[in-house]
């Protein structure tokens, strides 16, 4: 029986050496300049995507919500990248929304009468909320790597990440009280689900106090915490690697059944990753994969197709 597995995998996996080094070698280069953030190609299939303002402590401006949807909306239908790493350049990840060049869209809401208003303002807010969504729509895995402080908007950015790292002086801060207004970007939606307690997200939300790092790991915000940042943006373009190693059909997948399964009953969770691997267990990627171990390669060295992924939700 093995000998006839090892037959059929030499059979269906034969591919053309020119193709194999040229998909090994192939790097994606960014498609589009951005105002606010710089992505860049890092290790072979991971993009990092850095909010760059460091003048302005990587406040999120007008520019800033429109260019993370276009930016991720790209990483989405790029074929090449298979994992993501998000971090803050300068001094710290994030201050959160640039006040001074936002205030205006909150405060002056054009519209001839309070439901007009109303309306108007219901549709900015959820264009900001598609700014943070659109990672969690991202069918690649994205990693955050926090150093510093993240304030407000930064919470509700790491919060709709995958996994998430820091420095140990990073500090965690839902603001959003301080300001007069409840968070409406995604914290208090996704936090509840990321942290252990449902006390601490309360506490955190009511009080706008600042949590620390050790705090932070301990209650499940962030998995692991780094010496300094450049030993943060190692650790996780290294775990970055590690995913875009794998099959892109099983990362993706993987991904996609654990935000459905978060959102809804056990269940139905199990139906639906039973209509999903109806069609996805017929991959080729099984049998690459089942042809390396028996090789004794790793997942680095299995020429896996490109893959392209809908957006989530499917």
């Amino acid at each position: 029986m093995a000998a006839g597995l090892r037959g059929l995998l030499g059979r269906s996996l034969q591919v053309p050496a020119r193709l194999m080094s040229a998909e090994a070698a192939e790097r994606r280069s960014p498609g589009r300049s951005f105002e606010t953030l710089r992505v860049t190609p890092e290790r072979d299939h991971v993009l990092h995507v850095e909010l760059h303002r460091p003048e302005k402590r990587n406040a999120m401006n007008v520019a800033f919500w429109r260019e993370m949807v276009e930016c991720f909306q790209d990483i989405s239908q790029d074929t090449s990248c298979r994992a993501v790493v998000i971090s803050g350049a300068g001094k710290i990840f994030t201050a959160g929304i640039d006040l001074m060049e936002m205030g205006s869209d909150f405060l002056m809401v054009e519209g001839e009468d309070m439901a007009r208003k109303a309306w108007n303002l219901r549709r900015k807010i959820c264009e900001y909320q598609e700014t943070f969504s659109v990672l969690e729509k991202c069918p690649k895995p994205v990693i955050a790597a926090v150093h510093g402080a993240c304030i407000g908007a930064g919470i509700d950015l790491i919060s709709a990440c995958d996994i998430r790292y820091c420095t140990q002086d990073a500090w965690f801060q839902v603001k959003e009280v301080d300001i007069g207004l409840a968070a409406d970007v995604g914290t208090l939606q996704r936090l509840p689900k990321i942290m252990g307690s449902q006390s601490l997200v309360n506490e955190l939300a009511f009080t706008a106090r600042k949590m620390m790092a050790p705090e932070a790991q301990s209650s499940g915000l962030v998995s692991r915490v780094f010496a300094d940042k450049e030993t943060l943006l190692q650790g996780a373009l290294e775990v970055a690697a590690t995913i875009a190693a794998r099959s892109p059909v099983a990362v993706q997948g993987t991904k996609v059944n654990l935000i459905y399964s978060r959102d809804h009953p056990v269940s139905e969770g199990l139906r639906y990753v039973a209509t999903w691997n109806m069609s996805m267990l017929q991959t080729e990627d099984i049998l690459k994969s089942a042809q390396a171990a028996m090789e004794k390669k790793g997942p680095e060295d299995i020429p896996f197709s490109k893959l392209h992924c809908p957006t989530w939700p499917l």
